[in-house]
C-alpha cells in the first residue's frame, strides 16, 4: 500500500482523531512494513462514545423493524461492491497478512452474515396470553437492552466485526466497538459500511485503542453505568479478565472464545474426503481460526492411509507472500514462537514429527506441521495453538476416541468421519461440542445460528436475539381488583 491509511474514531456520527492526538502504528506481520496508523482513543473519547450511544438508544429502539433490516441489507450490498472490496482487500493483506483465499472468505461470509442477521427482525415478536388473574391480560415483549460494548478480533475482521455489531443493532441496541489493534483500518471499513448504510448518529461508535491503553480503558468502559452488556471474541485469558471486571457490576457478557476442534476419523471413514477436510480445517489462514481442526483422533486401521493422504494434500500448499501463497505469516512473531514451543514440548514427551522442521521460515512464518502421538497432558493437545499444526492421536475403540475428543476445556466445534450414519449420530451426541459436523470440516457455521461454546475456554452465550434482548412482561389487571389478604 503506497499511502498508509489512517483510522479515525467514529463518535456520534463524526469521524475524528483522538482528543489527545495520540496514534499507534500497525505493522505487517509478514514484511514488518507500516500497514496503517490509527487514532488511539482516550478515556474522554470512550466516555463520549458511550454517551452518544446512550442518547441515541431511545430513538433507535423505536426504529421500525423494516428500517433496521433495510440498513443491514444496504450494508451487505456495499460489501459486495467492487469499490469497497478494492479498499478492504489490500487492508487485510497489509494488516494481518491475509491470503486471497481468506480475503474472499471474509467477503462472502460477511455478506451472508448481514443478510441473515437482517432476517432476525422476524424473531423480535412478542406474545400475549391470559393473566392468572381472571379478566387480566399479559403482554410479553422482546426489548433491546441498551448500550453494548463489543471487543472484536483480527482473524476474520469482516464477519466477526459484523457478528459483534450487527446482531445487537438489529435487536435495537446501540454499540460501542473496540476494533483489534492489529487491524483497525480493516475494521473501520466494516464499521463505515454499516454507518454509511443509514445508521443514525450515535447508534454505532468505534474507538480504536492502543494495546497499552486497552486494559485501563476497558475497565472504565465496563464500569460505566450506561453499558448494559459486554461482548468479547478472542482468547480465554483476556475473557477471564473481562468477566472479572463485569462481575463487579453484575453485568452479563457474551464470550465467543477459542477452540481446539477435534476431527475424529473412524475406521470406516472416507479417507480422501476426511483428509481434504482436515487439511482445509487445519491450515486455512495458517490455522488462525477458532474452528480450526487442531486435533485429529484416528482409529488404528485408518491411520496409515489417512497420514499418507494428509501429507499428499499438504504438499500442494504454498507458503509465503500473502499475495501469491495459500498460507502466510501468523499475526505476530511471538505467536509463531509460541507454536514452535508447544510442538517442541510435545516432541519431548514422545510425539513423532511426521511433517515440518519446527523452525520459522520468516519472522512470523511457519510451514505446516503434523505431529503423531501427542499426549493429552501436553499444551499442544490442551491449548489453542492458532498455528498451522495438527496434533494426532491413535485409538483402538470408539469409546477411546470420544474420551480423547472430550479431553479438552474447549467445546466450540468438532467433526466426525464415518460411513455409518446411524453410528455417527450416536457418537456425535457423545462428543461435547457446540457445533458438530458429521463428514464435514470443523470450519462450518450454519448461518445466523453462529457458534456457541459450552462454557470453559470456548466461552458462553451467543450472538442471537435471546442474548441481546430482554424478555419483559406487562400485566394489564382487570378493573375492580380486590385484595382479601389485607381486607381491601
Amino acid at each position: 500500500m503506497s499511502d498508509v491509511p489512517f483510522t479515525s474514531l467514529l463518535i456520534n456520527g463524526n469521524r475524528c482523531p483522538a482528543s489527545t492526538g495520540a496514534t499507534f502504528p500497525v505493522h505487517s506481520p509478514h514484511t514488518g512494513d507500516l500497514a496503517s496508523t490509527a487514532a488511539a482513543a482516550s478515556l474522554d473519547d470512550c466516555r463520549a462514545a458511550i454517551e452518544a450511544a446512550q442518547q441515541a438508544f431511545p430513538a433507535w429502539e423505536q426504529t421500525p423493524f423494516a428500517t433496521r433490516r433495510e440498513i443491514l441489507l444496504r450494508a451487505a450490498t456495499t460489501l459486495q461492491s467492487e469499490e469497497w472490496q478494492r479498499k478492504a482487500a489490500p487492508a487485510m493483506r497489509a494488516e494481518v497478512a491475509m491470503t486471497q483465499a481468506q480475503i474472499n472468505f471474509n467477503f462472502f461470509a460477511g455478506t451472508q452474515l448481514l443478510q441473515g442477521v437482517a432476517c432476525m427482525v422476524n424473531e423480535l415478536r412478542g406474545e400475549t396470553l391470559p393473566s392468572v388473574v381472571p379478566g387480566g391480560q399479559v403482554f410479553i415483549q422482546r426489548r433491546a437492552q441498551g448500550v453494548i460494548y463489543s471487543v472484536v478480533p483480527w482473524n476474520a475482521p469482516v464477519p466477526l466485526v459484523l457478528t459483534s455489531v450487527a446482531v445487537p443493532l438489529v435487536c435495537g441496541n446501540t454499540v460501542v466497538v473496540r476494533p483489534s489493534e492489529f487491524c483497525p483500518y480493516t475494521s473501520s471499513l466494516v464499521v463505515d459500511a454499516l454507518h454509511d448504510a443509514g445508521l443514525p448518529p450515535g447508534v454505532l461508535n468505534s474507538v480504536p485503542m492502543s494495546a497499552e491503553s486497552t486494559p485501563t480503558l476497558t475497565t472504565e468502559i465496563i464500569a460505566h453505568p450506561a453499558v448494559r452488556k459486554v461482548t468479547f471474541t478472542g482468547g480465554d485469558r483476556v475473557a477471564k479478565i473481562i468477566a472479572a471486571e463485569a462481575a463487579k457490576y453484575l453485568k452479563p457478557c457474551v464470550f465467543e472464545l477459542g477452540g481446539k476442534a477435534p476431527s475424529v476419523v473412524l475406521a470406516d471413514a472416507d479417507i480422501e474426503q476426511a483428509s481434504r477436510a482436515i487439511v482445509f480445517g487445519g491450515f486455512l489462514f495458517s490455522g488462525q481460526i477458532c474452528m480450526a481442526t487442531e486435533r485429529v483422533i484416528v482409529q488404528r486401521p485408518a491411520l496409515e492411509p489417512l497420514v499418507a493422504a494428509i501429507k499428499q494434500h499438504i504438499n500442494t500448499l504454498t507458503v509465503g507472500d500473502p499475495e501469491r501463497a495459500l498460507l502466510s505469516s501468523l499475526f505476530t512473531e511471538r505467536s509463531a514462537d509460541g507454536v514452535i514451543a508447544m510442538m517442541k514440548e510435545a516432541k519431548e514427551t514422545g510425539a513423532e514429527v511426521l511433517l515440518g522442521d519446527m523452525k520459522k521460515a520468516g519472522p512470523a512464518l511457519l510451514k505446516p506441521h503434523v505431529l503423531l502421538g501427542v499426549k493429552p497432558e501436553t499444551r499442544l493437545w490442551q491449548c489453542e495453538s492458532f498455528g498451522p499444526v495438527l496434533a494426532m492421536a491413535v485409538v483402538d475403540t470408539v469409546d477411546e476416541a470420544v474420551e480423547l475428543a472430550n479431553a479438552s476445556d474447549y467445546s466450540l466445534a468438532a467433526a466426525l468421519w464415518t460411513k455409518d450414519v446411524y453410528n455417527a449420530i450416536d457418537v456425535a451426541m457423545r462428543i461435547r461440542s457446540g457445533s458438530m459436523n458429521i463428514n464435514g470440516s470443523t470450519i462450518h457455521v450454519e448461518g445466523e445460528l453462529g457458534l456457541t461454546g459450552l462454557g470453559g475456554s470456548s466461552g458462553y452465550g451467543g450472538f442471537n436475539v435471546d442474548n441481546f434482548t430482554d424478555r419483559r412482561v406487562i400485566t394489564l389487571h382487570p378493573p375492580k381488583v380486590s385484595y382479601p389478604l389485607m381486607g381491601l
